[in-house]
């Protein structure tokens, strides 16, 4: 995460402050990928998923700026090197036009995935600081974010198990058969 970048910490409460800006400036970058996600998506239950997921960034970022108020602070981002370098992997399949549909979208949620799982660690590790500092109202704010994020990775695994990797396999099969 972006507090790697830091030099020092002197407190608990610097480093919860750091991983929330990292963790604001992820969600930022996620409320501008979305949307060209769901763009690029074939499946219109995976361009619903990301469509719906955008939804819920926009309230991780407002649930984020209550945490920042919450703890009296100004919300600030500070650059999140991990989510850039997982967007532009994201970008990479949404940029592939040539690339056989289903297998893009199974590309599309294996992409969504690592996102989902970068955030979920993020959010886990803010919401343990909080809790520890006795932020109560933070650490719910962070949880409830942490379980939307685990219930999109799910919705995620269900949709390519049950249906976009089946198709993908499908499509491929029919083209090297």
């Amino acid at each position: 995460m972006g507090f790697l970048t830091r030099t020092e910490f002197n407190s608990l409460e610097d480093l919860l402050v750091e991983q929330i800006k990292d963790l604001y400036d992820a969600e930022h970058r996620l409320v501008d990928a979305l949307p060209k996600m769901a763009e690029a998506a074939n499946s219109t239950a995976l361009k619903n998923a990301f469509l719906e997921h955008l939804d819920q960034t926009r309230n991780h970022v407002t649930r984020l700026e209550q945490a920042f108020n919450d703890m009296g602070i100004e919300p600030s981002r500070e650059t999140c090197q991990a989510m850039k370098g997982l967007v532009s992997e994201g970008s990479e399949i949404i940029n592939s036009k040539g690339s056989n549909p289903a297998v893009r979208d199974a590309g599309l949620i294996a992409a969504a995935q690592r996102v989902e799982h970068y955030e979920m660690a993020g959010y886990g590790s803010a919401r343990t600081f909080a809790g520890q500092l006795g932020l109560t109202e933070v650490a719910d704010l962070l949880q409830s974010t942490l379980e939307e994020e685990s219930v999109a990775d799910k919705k995620l695994t269900q949709l390519a198990t049950q249906k976009i990797n089946v198709e993908a396999l499908r499509s491929t099969a029919r083209v090297s058969g």
